[in-house]
């Protein structure tokens, strides 16, 4: 499992940047699992036991809107980690986070990371970086559900999971596409049945397939690659 767990040290791009005597120092303690779909691992207010580092899984942040209503905040893959806010020292989580994509997670104690966050330069160093990547990814986010339309914004969203699931095909339903817009599942019904008649992606029973990824970019609007620019920059 030690050397399993250590393959995949560079499968995530976190873990895979920092030296070889810091993930030396971390990999005792790091756990190689698996996720299912729509496993939770955070619920508000629930504590936050471990951090995650997914190698080939997805992860997504849901937060409330009231009256039912939720909305997506964060898409996580192999490019960053869960968990950036018991790093920082808090105790439970602010929202609900659930497994998109099932596959292989690093995951480690909270309280382990956190010391080593505190000690570690290139740890802390990385994960600033990342803390500024996700404020731009909320930030941009919430703009684009205020200001682009639903089909600009589905395409934004399609495209973020397949740059980290890193296949063509993959789990979806309208009722969660609908949670991760925050808009109702009508109007993602319409948009999706537009890309269909496209031949931008084929659905099937749960299952959504990208056909033509070209398509897709020129529907997005430019939030897309405002945040995946974010990610490239140097701290």
């Amino acid at each position: 499992m030690l050397g399993s767990t250590q393959l995949g040290l560079s499968q995530n791009q976190i873990l895979a940047a920092l030296s070889r005597e810091e993930t030396k120092d971390l990999l005792p303690s790091l756990e190689l699992i698996s996720l299912r779909p729509g496993e939770i691992l955070y619920r508000p207010g629930a504590p936050m036991r471990y951090v995650y580092f997914p190698l080939n899984s997805v992860v997504y942040l849901l937060a409330s809107m009231g009256g039912g209503r939720t909305v997506e905040v964060n898409l996580i893959g192999e490019e960053g980690m869960l968990g950036l806010r018991a790093v920082l020292g808090a105790k439970t989580s602010g929202k609900l986070a659930a497994v998109h994509i099932p596959g292989s997670c690093l995951r480690i104690k909270a309280n382990v990371i956190q010391a080593q966050f505190k000690r570690c330069g290139g740890l802390h160093d990385r994960l600033l970086r990342y803390t500024r990547y996700l404020l731009c990814q909320i930030s941009q986010t919430a703009a684009c559900n205020r200001g682009h339309l639903v089909e600009q914004r589905l395409a934004r969203w399609l495209l973020m999971v397949h740059d980290r699931a890193k296949k063509d095909e993959f789990p979806i339903t309208h009722a969660l596409l609908s949670d991760m817009l925050g808009t109702p599942r009508s109007e993602v019904t319409l948009a999706a049945g537009m890309f269909r008649k496209a031949d931008i992606v084929r659905y099937v029973r749960g299952r959504i397939t990208i056909l033509n990824r070209r398509k897709l970019e020129s529907t997005a609007c430019q939030c897309y690659r405002i945040v995946s620019d974010e990610l490239d920059h140097p701290i």
